[in-house]
């Protein structure tokens, strides 16, 4: 850390609208196992003082880290954004272990619910699916050594830089 670093932790929650907290709570409590550990009911919202009635729902990982929804009362889900591919915008849970990985995914599809995959990414093997606000998660468990992810780390900076140096090469054409 730099003396001019911010001092991150950690994740504390990622915060997403949903349609309804219910069903919510039955995906991520239910099929995923993520316990609700707190509800935060207000009219107003604390940041800027905007009305809006909501409920905020927070369902906890084993790490202590969070999935949170907003419901806002209107039964509408979040818009997704038409410049991105549906792919993109994605929230990857990490399992330990191959195996748990398999049982998410036999568990998932028992409940009707699309899985993509096991994916293969070299370090990581993955599945993929929506939750019932479009949302799309990923499990992933890690499977590369640790010499394996510390080489992709000694190289990250050397291979963004090739890709914006690529980058600025197509658009001059």
């Amino acid at each position: 850390m730099t003396a001019t670093s911010i001092p991150v932790q950690g994740l504390h929650h990622y915060a997403y609208r949903c349609r309804d907290a219910e069903e919510t709570r039955h995906f991520y409590e239910d099929l995923l196992g993520l316990p609700l550990v707190h509800v935060i009911r207000a009219e107003r919202v604390p940041s800027t003082g905007e009305y809006c009635p909501y409920v905020h729902v927070f369902f906890e990982m084993r790490d202590g880290s969070y999935m949170a929804f907003f419901d806002l009362g209107d039964n509408q889900i979040a818009e997704p954004s038409a410049n991105t591919p549906d792919w993109v915008n994605h929230i990857a849970l990490q399992v330990e272990s191959e195996a748990e990985l398999l049982e998410a995914r036999k568990r998932l599809e028992q409940a009707d619910v699309k899985v993509v995959g096991v994916t293969d990414h070299g370090f990581v093997h993955s599945i993929y699916f929506f939750d019932p606000n479009g949302i799309r998660l990923e499990l992933t468990t890690r499977t590369a050594p640790q010499a394996t992810l510390d080489a992709y780390k000694a190289e990250a900076h050397a291979q963004l830089a090739d890709w914006v140096r690529a980058k600025a090469e197509a658009a001059r054409h």
